[in-house]
């Protein structure tokens, strides 16, 4: 990976209840700190266009979830709770309390912004703001499917079919699963710089990588509804400040109304849509850094 992180970092593997997490961390224990978590079916290698300049202002963590990347593929269980988002941001914060922090800024994209979304519901003394990418509340977007979200998004119904239908088809070839789901997307397979494709295709080949992806998309079909409709009903809306991004050629966009839909769920929003597909970090890294290094008060011209 030092062809993609040419900047002082390093990996490191922090365990929580026996399960191993993974990822980098940079250099600068006197900067703020900001957790990045990416979406499926990649690892913390789609920040490597935007962390070296993040670097200069944040000390960055970048986590590959549970079941993702280098961390552990866990067993799961018949209610998916070891998938679900509140395990996740479990692991969020056992990471970054190990590493000395109790509060931090956050910017999520895709599977790893649904985890951010719980870490702010569950978590609030800890965000201090939180950015997510390309997506719409897991809850909003399950109720108000329709067919063409459902087209677009075919991976959600197949995924959480029961075991072990998925989980073969990918297993038969796992790198072609891969690249259809990315590839099919608005700037197809040439959005992603070489290495980091083949990092995504060696991690998505190691053992269990399927049914973990299974178990984390069942559970967003499952439990994590369940915490979901729990928070809505308890009238909890998120207080930290909340910038929402999604891609201008993406389906999110084009399905829902994605301001109004945060919200129903945040005090403090604001946000819009960029020139791109769904992987925002890799499509279009200066637009995202300029929005981001606004949002998080390091370039203090208005939006």
């Amino acid at each position: 990976m030092g062809d993609l992180f040419e900047f002082p970092s390093h990996r490191f593997s922090i365990k929580r209840n026996g399960i191993r997490l993974a990822g980098r961390v940079s250099v600068g224990s006197t900067l703020p700190p900001l957790l990045l978590l990416h979406g499926h079916p990649q690892t913390h290698v789609m920040w490597h266009r935007v962390a070296p300049r993040l670097s200069e202002f944040y000390r960055l963590v970048m986590l590959d979830l549970r079941g993702y990347g280098d961390s552990d593929r866990v067993p799961s269980d018949a209610s998916h709770t070891t998938y679900s988002k509140r395990e996740m941001a479990l692991d969020a914060m056992a990471v970054m309390r190990e590493l000395g922090y109790e509060r931090f800024a956050v910017l999520a994209h895709d599977r790893g912004a649904r985890v951010a979304h719980r870490l702010a519901c569950d978590h609030p003394e800890a965000v201090s703001q939180i950015m997510l990418l390309d997506i719409a509340p897991t809850l909003a977007m399950y109720e108000l499917a329709t067919s063409n979200f459902a087209t677009a998004y075919w991976h959600w119904y197949f995924l959480i079919q029961p075991p072990p239908l998925p989980e073969a088809l990918i297993e038969s070839d796992s790198v072609r699963y891969l690249r259809q789901v990315m590839g099919k997307r608005h700037a197809g397979l040439k959005a992603f710089a070489p290495p980091a494709l083949s990092e995504y295709e060696r991690c998505i080949q190691r053992p269990g990588s399927a049914a973990a992806i299974c178990e984390d998309y069942r559970a967003s079909a499952g439990i994590d509804l369940e915490h979901d409709r729990s928070t809505r009903s308890s009238g909890q809306k998120l207080q930290m400040p909340l910038r929402v991004l999604w891609g201008e050629y993406g389906a999110v966009g084009a399905n829902f109304d994605v301001l109004a839909l945060w919200r129903e769920c945040a005090s403090k929003v604001e946000g819009q849509s960029l020139p791109c597909g769904h992987y925002i970090a890799e499509e279009v890294p200066d637009l995202l850094l300029d929005d981001a290094l606004r949002f998080f008060d390091r370039q203090p011209t208005p939006f």
